[in-house]
């Protein structure tokens, strides 16, 4: 159990973070300042380099502090109830769908609004973005896996590319949101991956009742 000091210290950084997240996703990465979080998360200078020493160390406990965020957000959705795999994938495409509301700033991933700025710049970040892209991916495997074993096991096509494919089309969807500035963007990207992977299975769609 952590102590008062500990605990203390822990809900500093965590609103550091979670003021980071906000303003990145806002403003991006290179326009957003140290002063922009300390005044979002309502801490001092002096309390942010207590827990970060520059702005490069802060984004990369940044990237990670977002995967896990993400990965407890979908490790308790609904969809996680289904007991068919394939009902269980879909159920997460058909989550991420419907998650895609309000401002850019409120739905779109801060992985890939950093990574797209920094992965030349800051090889640190970008690896940090990676890594965080990558354990979501490796969180949703098992159940696009699954699914294939059930319905589409002769398939070409790996559930880890399936994986992967579904990330891709995700941040794609999100700079297409950016550039019009409508959440309806990303919803039409997602609404033609569900049909691509109603498609994928439906050689053996006979078998699902």
């Amino acid at each position: 159990m952590l102590s008062q000091q500990e605990a203390r210290k822990e809900e500093t950084r965590t609103k550091i973070l979670g003021a980071a997240m906000w303003a990145i996703r806002t403003k991006g990465f290179a326009a957003t300042t140290v002063d922009d979080i300390c005044r979002h998360a309502g801490v001092t200078k002096g309390a942010f380099f207590h827990h970060f020493p520059s702005k490069d160390s802060m984004a990369e406990a940044a990237a990670e502090f977002f995967g896990d965020f993400a990965n407890k957000l979908f490790g308790s959705a609904p969809f996680q109830s289904e007991q068919d795999p394939f009902d269980r994938f879909m159920g997460y495409l058909e989550f991420r769908r419907e998650i895609l509301q309000g401002t850019t700033a409120e739905f779109t991933c801060l992985l890939g609004t950093m990574v797209q700025e920094v992965h030349l710049s800051h090889p640190d970040i970008r690896e940090a973005c990676q890594q965080s892209i990558w354990g979501h991916v490796e969180t949703i495997t098992p159940m696009v896996a699954e699914a294939k074993a059930k319905y589409a096991p002769t398939a070409v096509w790996t559930p880890e590319s399936l994986a992967l494919h579904v990330q891709a089309v995700l941040q794609g969807a999100f700079i297409m949101a950016k550039a019009s500035q409508k959440p309806e963007t990303a919803i039409e990207s997602m609404d033609h991956l569900i049909r691509y992977v109603e498609f994928l299975f439906s050689e053996n769609q006979e078998n699902r009742s």
